[in-house]
């Protein structure tokens, strides 16, 4: 690491500079599998090389949230001896339960034959990614990574149409932008190569797809939410490793989702819908709908007696090859979910998340073992990944996601089930979906009202009570991160046509519609509740909020989700 100790000039700000040979903006399991994978090699080769890692959460692990069924193959090739190194992955899936939900009462157990074998979990293990992530953190250090938590990247630095690095954010910003007496500058941390690894919807991710137009003659990506909860629950209802998948209710038949319930180690299970954000009546609320499925007898019957001891939401990324922008640029990559290597036909991310970040690693070395100063555009990378198995698996659930949108649930579980099964994933024509998700909302009035019940509290719960278990925090005193391009639009156009959605999709209570001192509506953004989801930044009907980074190692705090 070289730190540049003249001060760099940015506007009116002097800020500090550090080099690199590699920075990567995520401490998720694509930006670690990197790090490591880098480190690895110049070990074996004997050859320097500085990394450092950017996490905007308050520690590695504080901002991840999956399922999760993880599938041990990318974990088995970065680091074979993981289970002697005491990996927290042990608890091993027993046996997989597939429902059909009928409706509020009734369900139809689905025999194997029924299911597409992606959905098959033999030799998979239901684990935390936010406690393998630490892990996998620690891994990182020792090999001699730099990790940076609570430090968040606000910006590319882009020169000559070349990235060059980030920048940190300021911190001590007032609400209107001003320093404050705390006021720190953001540092610059400048590198011959910068992978972008921030999960899915990341906001440089963002910009970057539209700044080097790496989607362009792609499909539109396409996104669900995702909700957990983790429940303790009495050990006469635990079976560790009792996986249960389900369709149906209480999602209508034109809502693409399902839900999960895995039984994880210590006694604990966790829940969870997935609701695709292609929906389109804005009276209906994911958050609600998550509440309300828990109510069925078939989940009901293990949190009976439990306690709620976690929540939260994420999107996730689910477009698939289809939708896969191109994933280098010059001085770059974008890799995992930032991309979108999600394999929704398996309803996992993290095992191609990881693959991703080691096929970027790879190429990364090469590049610098041949000399290279950086800036140019490795395109080696997608001849890498269109080698490896990752693209394999890509490649064969190509149709999974535009089957279900274009079929329903029903007759696409059907053609999935077939192509799947007994095509392996290869029949000779791809579907597509070129429908963008927040453009699919009709208006309030042509749409059907949805009535939901209040909470019980003992099952169900209200969003506030839920945000509080994520343990969210903001510094009250700092720019609001979430954009308005014309703070009149969500009264004169969401709310007059869609009943402003944002009341409903946001799954933390950031977005409400109020009354002024003049009895008039007013639009709320309560932005100490965001638990950076990104569904306003995805779902927004007219696309009007655009999300930033906060200040560094604000948002959640999952402990191990």
């Amino acid at each position: 690491m070289a730190v540049n100790n003249k001060l760099q000039e940015v506007g009116t700000v002097e800020r500090e500079s550090m080099e690199f040979d590699v920075v990567i903006v995520g401490a998720g399991p694509a930006g670690l599998s990197a790090a490591i994978k880098l480190m690895q090699q110049a070990r074996a080769a004997a050859t320097e090389l500085t990394v450092c890692v950017v996490e905007k959460g308050s520690e590695v692990g504080a901002h991840i949230l999956s399922g999760a069924v993880f599938e041990p193959r990318a974990l088995n090739e970065l680091l074979p001896d993981w289970q002697a190194q005491g990996a927290p992955v042990t608890t091993a899936v027993t046996h997989d339960d597939i429902y059909l939900f009928k409706n509020a009462d009734n369900a139809v157990k689905l025999p194997s034959f029924a299911v597409p074998k992606t959905m098959h979990n033999g030799g998979n293990y239901v684990v935390s990614i936010a406690n393998l992530c630490r892990w996998l953190a620690q891994q990182a250090e020792q090999l001699g990574v730099e990790i940076f938590p609570g430090f968040a990247a606000s910006e590319v630095l882009i020169e000559d149409n070349t990235v060059k690095g980030i920048l940190i954010g300021d911190m001590g910003l007032d609400k209107q932008g001003q320093p404050k007496d705390s006021f720190i500058p953001g540092m610059e941390l400048r590198a011959k190569y910068t992978v972008f690894a921030e999960g899915c919807r990341g906001h440089l991710g963002k910009q970057l797809i539209k700044h080097f137009s790496l989607d362009k003659d792609k499909s539109p990506q396409h996104y669900a939410i995702g909700f957990k909860e983790i429940w303790d629950v009495p050990a006469s209802k635990h079976q560790a490793g009792l996986v249960v998948h389900s369709a149906g209710w209480p999602l209508s038949s034109d809502t693409c989702g399902g839900g999960y319930l895995y039984h994880a180690e210590n006694q604990q299970v966790v829940v969870g819908l997935i609701i695709d954000l292609n929906y389109s009546n804005p009276h209906l609320s994911p958050f609600d709908e998550f509440q309300r499925y828990k109510h069925h007898p078939v989940i009901s019957q293990y949190l009976a007696g439990g306690k709620r001891v976690s929540y939260g939401a994420r999107a996730i990324a689910k477009g698939g090859l289809n939708s896969l922008p191109k994933m280098s640029f010059n001085g770059g990559l974008l890799i995992g979910c930032d991309a979108g290597t999600l394999n929704f036909a398996k309803i996992k991310g993290n095992h191609t998340a990881m693959k991703s970040g080691m096929l970027a690693a790879e190429t990364l070395f090469n590049a610098l073992q041949q000399g290279s100063e950086g800036g140019e555009d490795l395109t080696a990378y997608a001849d890498a990944l269109q080698n490896s198995w990752l693209y394999d698996e890509l490649y064969r659930s190509r149709n999974f996601g535009p089957a279900l949108h274009k079929f329903g649930t029903f007759w696409g579980g059907a053609f999935n089930t077939l192509e799947q099964n007994w095509f392996g994933g290869k029949l000779p024509f791809t579907l597509k979906d070129e429908r963008q998700d927040h453009a699919q909302l009709k208006l309030a009035s042509e749409a059907a009202q949805i009535s939901y019940p209040k909470p019980d509290n003992t099952l169900s719960f209200d969003r506030l009570s839920s945000v509080y278990l994520s343990n969210t925090n903001h510094e009250e005193e700092q720019p609001c991160h979430l954009k308005l391009h014309d703070s009149n639009i969500p009264l004169q156009v969401n709310l007059a046509k869609y009943n402003e959605p944002a009341q409903r999709y946001c799954p933390a209570g950031v977005y409400e519609i109020v009354q002024d001192d003049n009895n008039e509506p007013k639009f709320q953004i309560n932005a100490q509740n965001c638990i950076h989801c990104k569904t306003c930044d995805i779902k927004d009907p007219s696309q009007n909020i655009t999300w930033v980074t906060p200040e560094g190692a604000g948002g959640p705090n999952y402990p191990n989700m």
